[in-house]
């Protein structure tokens, strides 16, 4: 049984599922985000989005795979080009931090510590390019909410999610927070992803692993 954790590129896009990858949720502000889903063409949007910041920036996602299926992702970008992130009562993203705007496990991985592993990855490669902290708007009342998340929200993840792989509230919200990690602090968590590994491989159900077989997505719950 194999995996791996590979940056998301123009190619690896097609992996995410269909919901994300015409998700423009985080890309564009919210009138542009609705001109283009009134247009029909989000997926084109989240395209030139990610071509874009490949090219400024550099890498600005993570795709985990398990024997060869998408297991999970994350998304993170500098503040300027997460024009949603300055919508929130928590906002701004403070200066010194990328945004992590995502993160997403296929439910048949959650519960395995894969979003840890994810969360590590993005730290490892942030760390390599001198970016001192990761910073992200948690939703504190995560499912509560089905509708208007449905509609709206359900490109955050829960704010629990984020307490338990390290991060810390910086500016609580009744359903907002924003919450911070220190890469420092991320950095010291090999032994607990290499637990994290073990466990998620070793509740792995061979039912789920069958050739062309996508289990669903929710939302990362560690």
């Amino acid at each position: 049984m194999s995996r791996r954790v590979v940056n998301l590129t123009l190619d690896t896009l097609e992996d995410l599922p269909k919901g994300c990858r015409n998700c423009v949720f985080w890309e564009l502000d919210p009138v542009s985000a609705e001109r283009a889903c009134a247009a029909g063409d989000p997926g084109l949007e989240k395209e030139a989005w990610v071509s874009q910041t490949l090219l400024e920036w550099g890498s600005c996602g993570k795709i985990a795979y398990v024997d060869g299926m998408p297991a999970g992702f994350v998304l993170y970008a500098p503040p300027m080009y997460v024009p949603r992130g300055n919508a929130f009562p928590t906002s701004p993203v403070s200066p010194d931090a990328v945004q992590l705007m995502t993160a997403h496990v296929v439910a048949a991985f959650a519960g395995g510590g894969l979003g840890r592993v994810l969360i590590q990855s993005v730290a490892r490669d942030l760390t390599k390019r001198g970016v001192k902290a990761i910073e992200a708007f948690g939703d504190a009342k995560f499912g509560e909410h089905a509708e208007e998340d449905s509609r709206q929200f359900s490109c955050l993840a829960p704010a629990d999610f984020f307490l338990a792989v390290g991060f810390k509230t910086v500016r609580p919200h009744p359903r907002f927070p924003r919450l911070r990690m220190e890469l420092r602090t991320a950095l010291s968590w090999k032994s607990d992803v290499e637990y994290a590994l073990e466990k998620l491989l070793g509740s792995m159900s061979p039912e789920l692993l069958r050739p062309g077989v996508r289990p669903a997505v929710r939302s990362t719950t560690n």
